[in-house]
């Protein structure tokens, strides 16, 4: 099969090119770097040329509530140009709870972005996965200073970019879902103690307080952030990801 990864220079992105491609299909990924313009459709059309299906992994270039402007357009151009090189396959990479901190603007404006999916002209598979362990480090740094790190106790179940990757391969170049599947890792840890684990794992020895108001992921209640029931469950373990 013929692939198109938008957003497929990015982490994960790059990693699903590289999946799909040990997999023995053809991806070829795509960005503005590459001469693909979502926002003006610049480059699409010969991009999506030939292809069998499109994986779609931008991301928006502000967290802030301009991210909803766009990924309507962004997505509108993508899909269009989909429908009119007849892929029969769209795949979005969404994030597990996206539906459920409306407080979040980039994830209110991620629902945008499924919808659009979901209403859209292609056959379609949504893909959510949890917090990639890679970007663990830099959640930590939004509420911590060269002396301290304050974490709240949201829970969390983060999973590997790389086994994610091969999932949402897998995923990809299969018949479309119509429907949302999440992407886990194997253990639900706290955010606060992942934190502790991490800077262990660093040789930091900032000093780490449990604080539930702290950084944005505080907002989020319960079980939001993690897998839940029907969850595809990777197999690496944080710990051991840190170890390597």
């Amino acid at each position: 099969m013929k692939f198109a990864v938008l957003g497929g220079t990015g982490l994960i992105g790059s990693k699903i090119v590289k999946a799909l491609t040990a997999a023995g299909h053809e991806a070829l990924p795509h960005a503005r770097s590459t001469g693909v313009d979502l926002l003006t459709g610049a480059g699409l059309a010969p991009a999506l040329a030939g292809a069998d299906a499109v994986v779609d992994a931008t991301q928006s270039p502000t967290a802030d509530d301009a991210s909803a402007d766009f990924f309507r357009v962004a997505t509108g151009n993508l899909l269009t140009a989909a429908e009119h090189a007849g892929v029969r396959h769209a795949v979005l990479v969404s994030i597990v709870g996206v539906d459920q901190v409306p407080d979040l603007g980039y994830y209110r404006a991620k629902v945008v972005q499924e919808e659009l999916y979901k209403t859209g002209p292609v056959p379609f598979s949504i893909v959510r996965t949890t917090q990639f362990f890679e970007y663990l480090a830099e959640i930590i740094s939004w509420t911590g200073d060269q002396n301290a790190v304050r974490l709240p106790p949201t829970l969390l179940q983060p999973v590997a970019a790389d086994d994610a990757a091969r999932t949402i391969a897998d995923i990809a170049a299969g018949t479309p879902l119509h429907t949302i599947r999440n992407v886990a890792g194997p253990d639900v840890i706290a955010l606060d103690d992942i934190g502790r684990l991490s800077l262990a794992a660093r040789g930091d020895n900032r000093a780490l307080s449990t604080d539930p108001t702290a950084g944005p992921f505080a907002v989020a209640p319960d079980h939001t952030l993690t897998g839940q029931d029907g969850a595809l469950i990777c197999p690496t373990r944080y710990g051991d990801w840190l170890t390597t």
